[in-house]
């Protein structure tokens, strides 16, 4: 037995509340009855009250109240979890988002195309586990490794060459990455799936396939496109041009796919604008060796609700019937008369039906709770696994404000900016709330104030403090941001001073320049800072405390961005942009 919507349950919290407001009812009676005489005397009047009837008439209406409430929550049963074991294969797929995927040589475009492969691959799926890796010139993991089928069709529709800044093509880093992906399962059959269209910028490929072969897995290449050579179109019309302003051709390194796959033990397959790509990977597949998958099914739920609303009907019956006076013979089938909240009741039972369930609570709230529990876990796979909870309540109900929010704190907490920006701003258009929406805008901030987009991000923060003007960690953030363009805007003012110096005086001698100007520099900085302490000494103890927060804040910017720095790898190619 479960409840598919156990929020509803807090209503039980009237009952509390309706009996004090029936205690107090009571008192407010007996004094009333005092009034008009001797409690013994009055009672005599009126033989046939029956003050435990008029108890026990509430107590079956608060009964049938709360069976109504769990009703609501829609408790289901006959779930059964299985731990069943399947044949089948792991298979990661490695698709190729560079700018080169947007030509067209490949109806509807190499990435179109690329994305109706990948789907047609998933639908033939049935005891397999997939996993997604997405690559340009740098690789993540999109979708971590599953056999949640309706998850890697979800995550594929929103593949875009736009999630990844660093353009160009590193192959190596893509198998790389998904070599390291797999389960530690032994036994059975792994492939590696890389679509490109073989514009390896990076080098260093065919060394990866090879490492991969050797640990096991077959690395298959499907080559997308032709060897002639297209343009690659770019949002809003026009073609993509080099650094020196020529237009950039894309063709397919057929070769060089050809020789990786060769390295990597597995298959070379073209992709052309026939379905004989797709019949060709799905016989290498079968080929390989099927392993015992272990995997968690869940059966559907039955809803229960029936059995409840059949025992609140009789209930509310029995309630209709049971009459205040000590001898109701007549009384008893007057239905009609004070009864106002069990017909109530009663009519509420007799027209709920399951449709009403599924319009009350959609499945939205399910899986936002699931994807909350999922990121508090706070370890590495945390963000991307609740990622796929929101974007399925997000499925559920397209205008939930709050799996919006939720989902661009996973995207944000994975790096993927641009991504988190556009939840946070549908977010911040739908949200009624003046808390959430401020939430939204005071992350939209910290995402600009990272990229060093300190004017946007200032807008963002003054947003936020618009709605909520007493949230502290925005108001530093925004004097942090503040100071951080001033100090920018310096930096590049005294850069081009350097340079009008440097310019007059290039035929002089630069070392003795360099010298003087370091030594002008360095007095007009200690001008600088005894106007500073000036300054500091007039501030008031408000912005003092300001200031000194900001410049924590700034501490641990920097240090989060000089960490960053050191974990980045050194090798990077970013000439070609496609």
């Amino acid at each position: 037995m479960q409840l598919y919507a156990p929020t509803y349950l807090y209503l039980l919290a009237i009952i509390p509340f309706m009996v004090l407001l029936m205690a107090w009812a009571e008192w407010k009676r007996r004094k009333k009855i005092s009034q008009l005489g001797e409690r013994q005397l009055v009672k005599a009047l009126i033989p046939d009250a029956s003050a435990k009837r008029r108890w026990l008439k509430f107590l079956l209406t608060q009964l049938a109240l709360a069976i109504v409430i769990i009703m609501l929550a829609r408790p289901q049963m006959g779930t059964k979890v299985s731990h069943e074991k399947r044949e089948g294969i792991e298979a990661i797929i490695c698709l190729d988002i560079s700018n080169s995927m947007l030509a067209e040589d490949v109806a509807p475009s190499r990435l179109g195309k690329s994305k109706l492969l990948i789907e047609n691959l998933v639908d033939h799926f049935t005891k397999d586990k997939i996993g997604m890796i997405v690559f340009a010139g740098d690789a993540f993991v999109q979708l971590p490794i599953t056999s949640d089928y309706v998850s890697a069709k979800m995550f594929l529709q929103n593949i875009e060459p736009s999630l990844i800044q660093t353009q160009g093509t590193n192959i190596a880093e893509a198998i790389n990455l998904a070599a390291n992906s797999f389960t530690q399962q032994k036994n059975i059959g792994k492939a590696i799936i890389v679509i490109t269209d073989g514009e390896d910028h990076e080098g260093g490929a065919m060394e990866a396939a090879k490492e991969a072969a050797d640990n096991g897995f077959k690395v298959f290449i499907l080559g997308i496109g032709n060897s002639s050579g297209v343009p690659i179109p770019v949002y809003g019309g026009g073609y993509l041009t080099d650094n020196t302003g020529n237009t950039v051709m894309t063709a397919l390194n057929e070769q060089m796919c050809q020789e990786i796959a060769a390295a990597g033990r597995g298959t070379y397959i073209h992709v052309d604008n026939t379905s004989t790509a797709q019949e060709r990977l799905n016989d290498e597949l079968s080929k390989m060796q099927k392993g015992s998958i272990e995997s968690v099914y869940y059966s559907e739920y039955s809803e229960q609700f029936q059995w409840f609303g059949i025992l609140a009907i009789i209930i509310l019956i029995i309630e209709v019937l049971v009459s205040e006076a000590q001898n109701p013979y007549l009384r008893k089938i007057r239905i009609f008369k004070k009864r106002s909240v069990g017909i109530g009741l009663l009519i509420i039972a007799f027209n709920f039906q399951p449709s009403t369930f599924n319009s009350i609570h959609a499945q939205d709230r399910h899986y936002i709770r699931q994807g909350n529990r999922v990121f508090h876990q706070n370890n590495q796979e945390s963000p991307s696994k609740a990622e796929v909870k929101y974007r399925k309540a997000l499925s559920a109900n397209k205008n939930n404000t709050q799996a919006m929010y939720n989902l661009g704190c996973a995207l944000m907490a994975q790096n993927k900016d641009s991504m988190a920006m556009e939840m946070f701003q549908q977010s911040a258009k739908a949200e009624t709330s003046k808390q959430r929406k401020a939430m939204s805008y005071h992350n939209m901030g910290v995402i600009m104030q990272r990229q060093q987009q300190y004017g946007p991000a200032i807008e963002m923060y003054k947003q936020a403090l618009r709605l909520t003007p007493h949230d502290n960690e925005t108001r530093y953030n925004l004097v942090l941001c503040q100071r951080q363009q001033k100090n920018n805007q310096n930096n590049q003012g005294g850069g081009g001073q350097n340079n009008q110096n440097n310019d007059k005086n290039k035929d002089k001698n630069k070392d003795k320049n360099k010298n003087e100007n370091e030594d002008k520099n360095k007095d007009d900085n200690k001008n600088q800072d005894q106007q500073q302490q000036k300054q500091e000494q007039q501030m008031s103890k408000e912005n003092a405390e300001q200031l000194l927060q900001a410049a924590i804040q700034e501490e641990k910017a920097t240090q989060q961005r000089l960490n960053k720095a050191m974990s980045q790898p050194k090798r990077r190619n970013v000439q070609k942009n496609w």
